[in-house]
């Protein structure tokens, strides 16, 4: 109940202790996480309950905590006041305009060095007292990484994603064929795809690419032979360059040969041409994001200049 002098009956410590428990989903893991007695943090929550007159957790022995439906409500209400209130101590923090603190980004591995380097050192040289807190994965784990609130943004391609993210769209690829240059097709100007169906694939296994292209291939009437699977982009070239097979790949190389100085040839797909696939920044759209964090969104459109929002 509020008191009469206006100022709330809670604290937003005890707010914070019962974000960590909804999240971890019990006392002693969020105790951990907080680097708190698990004692302070129950009491925590206790006094919570009754300064609001609620309940907020059912408390299941040996099974953690679920949230009440009151407990949701509070718990979306209280995440934007402890949002506001971190932004309200890094702003008194810092000089007028500066941007200060971290900002979470993940990144598909294949994006990385194509289009990363340049935008990560460009924005913190404008913004030196930024932090860029960065992690490659497989986009599936990305999105739950953006779910779970540990990543603030992510570079993806548009493929496969599920509903709830804000998308600001930053490149177009299309997928092309990378040979080494001994093979018969490699002096050709462009590759027709079912060409290729009896030879061995090499394929980038991370999703969506690994998906992406069986649809490529099926797209051409044939199921490719695979016969590697990698998980590198840098990988998957250095094999091709071996002779161990041909891939399919999202984007251009900045040079067209493997670490070890062996040849490459990169050629257009015909017959059927297949659709291109946008490279999109993505995050939460119900995500609360820090002042960094929203000024790292709007750099990135801006440093791509085809960026838009969608």
């Amino acid at each position: 109940m509020a008191r009469s002098d206006g100022v709330p009956g809670y604290t937003l410590r005890q707010l914070a202790a019962f974000a960590a428990v909804a999240e971890w989903g019990t006392i002693t893991a969020a105790a951990d996480a907080l680097h708190m007695s698990h004692s302070a943090l129950s009491s925590a929550i206790t006094d919570l309950e009754n300064a609001l007159e609620v309940k907020l957790f059912v408390r299941q022995r040996a099974r953690g905590v679920t949230l009440t439906p009151t407990g949701h409500e509070v718990l979306d209400r209280a995440r934007v006041l402890l949002h506001h209130a971190a932004e309200l101590e890094s702003d008194a923090h810092s000089e007028a305009g500066a941007v200060v603190g971290p900002v979470a980004v993940g990144c598909y591995p294949s994006l990385g060095p194509t289009l990363l380097p340049s935008l990560l050192a460009d924005f913190i040289r404008i913004h030196p007292r930024a932090r860029v807190d960065f992690r490659e994965d497989t986009q599936n784990r990305l999105r739950g990484l953006l779910d779970a609130h540990e990543l603030d943004v992510a570079f993806l391609y548009d493929l496969d994603l599920e509903p709830g993210l804000e998308i600001a769209k930053l490149d177009v690829r299309r997928p092309m064929v990378l040979l080494p240059v001994t093979h018969p097709l490699a002096a050709a100007p462009a590759v027709r795809l079912r060409d290729l169906a009896t030879e061995p694939m090499v394929l980038l296994d991370a999703p969506p690419s690994s998906g992406h292209a069986s649809r490529v291939c099926a797209d051409a009437g044939f199921a490719p032979i695979i016969g590697y699977r990698v998980q590198s982009f840098e990988t998957a070239r250095s094999f091709v360059g071996r002779g161990l097979g041909w891939t399919l790949l999202l984007q251009r190389p900045a040079n067209d040969t493997t670490y070890e100085g062996l040849p490459l040839a990169l050629r257009d797909v015909v017959d059927p041409v297949p659709a291109s696939v946008e490279v999109v920044l993505a995050w939460r759209g119900d995500a609360l994001l820090s002042r960094v964090a929203r000024t790292f969104v709007d750099f990135v459109i801006g440093a791509q200049g085809t960026g838009s929002r969608r």
